[in-house]
């Protein structure tokens, strides 16, 4: 068990998110003792995934060690364990060596996963982006199908490996579609001899109506607009109905593509089945206004791991400044609890605007009244992302990156961290991270 003071209370933060991060952070200076359980050392900026992906950033420049953050917070302990389960009668968390953290307050950010609607088989196939191994993977294969292409000679090969689909239309999707398509037609143009990157094709599948659904109509058709003159296919209004090795089935035709990257829904953790408690759909945790568990005034939810509503009665969306917000608001309530005093009032989450980039000094923001797309929206988008990564260095890394990649094109983390050999197979018929 972890050690802490016999006095102070014990808050024991499932997940090193940006709920739970914001959590830790937000008691510094208060009269307990935090211990953060993730299975993985990092916290990670999951919104610029999609860029290590595509071959811009690096895996340090959006992740961090959990331990360097709270280096100076000696009274904040991190254990790398996977959390099996939770004893709520004896205020316990089971990990999967066999040992228990006590805790007085429980928070639970344990994020989300891809959700193949009934066809996990797929996840071989089409991986999501929600993990730095998910990166790399991506990133892997779609340089490792460039490869293949350059090195076969059947044409109908050649075309499946220079195929790339993104299933889902949301942001993730959408940017994703837009990166690929300038890394094929930009990056990669001058580097092959026996192929031509720039005749790839992308092509985006959504089964909705339109792109970012969250967003107006009008940001969603300007989205579709600005892809489409990268070069993207967009397909809407299909759902996919199988993806295999050898590609997509929607709108029953069969598209031969050797990546594929799924983008098209999330899953929430195990998190309701540990306490027992009622869940939407998607997994995640009934919470009531002040992000409690039902019956459990000590247990919180909050981020991907939590299904709250407004005022409006909208559901908090699954962002990461609501987790923050959240995570702000669960810190005040515990050190308000301490002190004997009542909750501020119920959980309100205020919506700062959706932001989506479409491709290099493309685009849009939705601020309720105020709508920006084009050049001067990337710009913004930019700048908000870098004003939340963390540390100078960081900062100063991305945004260097970002001026290079503009100005030439180069992307230079376009490494591959597989060999192939004649006696194992090739980086596209592995199913595990190359990198």
């Amino acid at each position: 068990m972890t050690k802490t003071s016999k006095n102070r209370h014990h808050v024991v933060i499932i997940g090193a998110g940006f709920g739970g991060i914001e959590v830790a952070n937000q008691l510094a200076g208060a009269e307990v003792d935090v211990t953060i359980i993730d299975r993985r050392n990092h916290h990670l900026f999951q919104p610029l995934l999609y860029q290590v992906a595509g071959a811009s950033l690096s895996t340090s420049e959006i992740a961090w060690p959990i331990r360097y953050l709270f280096r100076n917070r000696p009274e904040v302990n991190t254990l790398m364990a996977e959390v099996e389960g939770i004893d709520q009668d004896a205020r316990q968390v089971i990990l999967n060596n066999g040992s228990r953290q006590t805790y007085d307050t429980l928070v639970l950010a344990t994020g989300a996963t891809h959700a193949y609607f009934g066809h996990d088989e797929w996840g071989t196939f089409a991986p999501g982006l929600k993990t730095l191994e998910d990166a790399t993977t991506i990133r892997g294969r779609i340089l490792a199908a460039f490869e293949e292409a350059e090195r076969t000679s059947d044409p109908q090969q050649r075309a499946a490996l220079q195929t790339f689909v993104i299933i889902g239309g949301g942001p993730t999707g959408v940017e994703l579609a837009g990166t690929i398509a300038e890394l094929a037609r930009d990056t990669l143009a001058r580097d092959f001899r026996s192929i031509d990157p720039s005749t790839s094709r992308v092509v985006l599948i959504e089964a909705g109506p339109r792109l970012l659904s969250v967003f107006p109509e009008d940001l969603s058709a300007y989205t579709r607009q600005a892809l489409e003159k990268l070069g993207v296919e967009v397909v809407l209004g299909t759902p996919v109905t199988e993806c295999s090795a050898d590609g997509v089935v929607y709108g029953g035709k069969h598209l031969s593509a050797k990546t594929i990257v799924w983008a098209a829904g999330v899953q929430a953790s195990p998190a309701a089945r540990w306490l027992g408690a009622a869940s939407d759909r998607a997994g995640r945790v009934v919470v009531g206004p002040d992000l409690t568990v039902a019956g459990r005034p000590e247990v919180f939810a909050i981020g991907d791991t939590a299904s709250c509503t407004m005022a409006d009665g909208k559901p908090v969306p699954g962002i990461a400044p609501a987790a923050k917000q959240q995570g702000k608001y669960v810190a005040n309530l515990i050190e308000r609890r301490l002190k004997d005093k009542p909750a501020d009032g119920p959980f309100k989450y205020r919506h700062q605007g959706n932001l989506a980039t479409i491709g290099r000094s493309l685009a849009v923001i939705d601020m309720g009244r105020v709508k920006l797309r084009g050049a001067f929206a990337w710009w913004i988008w930019k700048l908000a992302h870098i004003y939340f990564l963390i540390g100078t260095r960081n900062r100063l890394s991305v945004a260097l990156s970002w001026v290079w990649n503009h100005s030439i094109g180069y992307r230079g983390s376009r490494i591959i961290m597989h060999a192939i050999s004649d006696k194992e197979p090739t980086a596209l018929d592995k199913s595990g991270s190359l990198d």
